[in-house]
């Protein structure tokens, strides 16, 4: 009688990879990846986890398992496995997370995400091949590669002078308090091969408990970039690598390790509303008016002129007078002289974009940004800049107003309240067709806490007003 043995917790054939070949995956001749494979997918079959379980592929060799796993999967960018695993991890409690990196990936690129994980002891199976190089992009050195060993980027052998030693993650993982199960394992022999099984199932195990950490190191060789057949794969791997990088359980604490218990994530929209402070009156439900016009304003200026608050105010106000609304700040890394503007999207119906690409409004409080951003202006816009800009060529067909928003500012008792000047002159020439309390408002409740503040935005609010009403007169 014939005995049809067949690797549990794969699919039976692989029709997202494409090609005729539908039982065969796209790893080389001689590889392990598909070995490691069917015992991660036999593990979590025996263990009833496929449901719960969700396989993470970061960029590599391994980026198509999804072909593979009969599980959840996400495919991740370089290095961030680890990164992305927490969050699954801390939102759905229940979840058994796989990170299923290379070298070049998790001791490279995501060394920074692997350790920060492992150092909170988040609840994830590492899976970490190391071949020594990087094998889907040719085979350049790694992180992991020997010491005289020759890649596409040390042809004569790496040099410690020159590129350092090879990393040892199990060992460096070790240092840290939090992980409960560390590993180093191979497949180089029959023993080994049963001992790496037996690894990945503890890994495993823990997930399913909730303990936390698991790293498993797997070396294996990477015969096409390594130019070796399959016995010198072998023997590379037994008499090289494992002279580098020692097989062994560097740590199990999965006996008294208890297990982890967050409190339950709750991403509902009144929880979120209620954190955000949406839940009042400050912040009513947007009301649908399709006759009103969507208005797209951008503001400008350096860091420090307040050109992104006075762009929360704008929006809070626009808020407060129940229109759908949008704030979208961008800034350089400075926090004081760097450039900032902000675009405000205010219409009658849900925001598509809070991106400004056509302003129908420009706040510009610098030169620099009324130069940059002009051009941006639809035909019929308003432009609104400090007259301290100076003379400045306008195009035609947009109207332009130079506000003497310092001058304002001063007289107003708050020199800093440049913002809240320009803030006043869009109330009354801007067309946006708010109501002046929705304004004030704004400015309250951007300052709350701050009476004295309050009062003087206030004032220059008032003092900004009263010039645009006059400008336009």
């Amino acid at each position: 009688m014939e005995k049809v043995i067949q690797t549990r917790g794969l699919y039976k054939t692989f029709p997202r990879k494409g090609g005729s070949a539908q039982t065969a995956t796209h790893y080389c001749p001689g590889c392990e990846h598909g070995v490691l494979h069917k015992l991660i997918g036999e593990a979590l079959a025996e263990l009833d986890l496929q449901d719960r379980a969700v396989v993470i592929s970061p960029v590599g060799c391994a980026v198509f398992a999804y072909y593979y796993f009969d599980t959840g999967n996400i495919q991740v960018p370089h290095g961030r496995a680890a990164a992305v695993g927490t969050g699954i991890s801390r939102t759905k409690n229940d979840a058994v997370v796989v990170a299923y990196q290379g070298d070049g990936d998790l001791a490279s690129i995501g060394l920074n995400e692997t350790l920060q994980a492992a150092n909170r002891g988040e609840k994830l199976a590492v899976f970490f091949v190391n071949n020594t190089v990087y094998g889907m992009t040719g085979g350049q050195m790694a992180p992991t590669t020997l010491v005289g060993e020759k890649t596409e980027t040390s042809p004569a052998g790496r040099d410690p002078l020159q590129a350092g030693y090879p990393l040892h993650m199990a060992e460096l993982i070790n240092q840290l308090q939090a992980p409960v199960f560390i590993a180093r394992v191979s497949f180089s022999s029959m023993a080994k091969h049963r001992q790496a099984r037996q690894a990945i199932r503890k890994a495993l195990e823990i997930q399913r408990d909730g303990k936390g950490y698991a790293f498993v190191e797997v070396l294996m060789a990477c015969p096409t970039n390594q130019k070796m057949n399959v016995e010198a794969a072998t023997r590379f791997v037994a008499e090289q690598m494992e002279a580098e990088f020692p097989l062994g359980i560097l740590r199990d604490r999965s006996a008294e390790a208890p297990p982890i218990v967050r409190s339950e994530s709750d991403y509902r929209k009144e929880t979120l509303d209620h954190l955000l402070n949406l839940d009042t009156d400050q912040a009513p439900d947007a009301v649908p008016d399709p006759e009103a016009p969507t208005l797209n304003v951008k503001m400008a200026g350096f860091g420090g002129q307040g050109v992104l608050s006075l762009g929360v105010i704008l929006a809070r106000a626009a808020c407060a007078g129940g229109r759908f609304v949008s704030w979208y700040p961008s800034y350089g890394p400075e926090q004081r002289g760097g450039t900032a503007n902000c675009g405000v999207v205010i219409s009658g119906l849900p925001v598509g974009t809070p991106v400004v690409y056509e302003a129908d409004v420009l706040v510009a409080m610098n030169r620099p940004s009324l130069e940059k951003f002009m051009a941006d202006v639809k035909p019929g816009g308003r432009v609104f800049y400090n007259a301290a800009i100076g003379d400045f060529p306008l195009p035609a067909g947009v109207r332009a107003l130079a506000v003497p928003a310092q001058e304002l500012a001063q007289q107003g008792g708050s020199p800093k309240a440049a913002n809240t000047a320009m803030l006043g002159v869009l109330a009354v020439l801007g067309n946006l067709g708010l109501p002046d309390e929705m304004y004030r408002q704004a400015i309250a409740r951007n300052f709350a806490g701050r009476d004295s503040v309050i009062q003087t935005n206030l004032a220059v609010y008032d003092l900004a007003r009263d010039w645009a009403a006059r400008a336009r007169a």
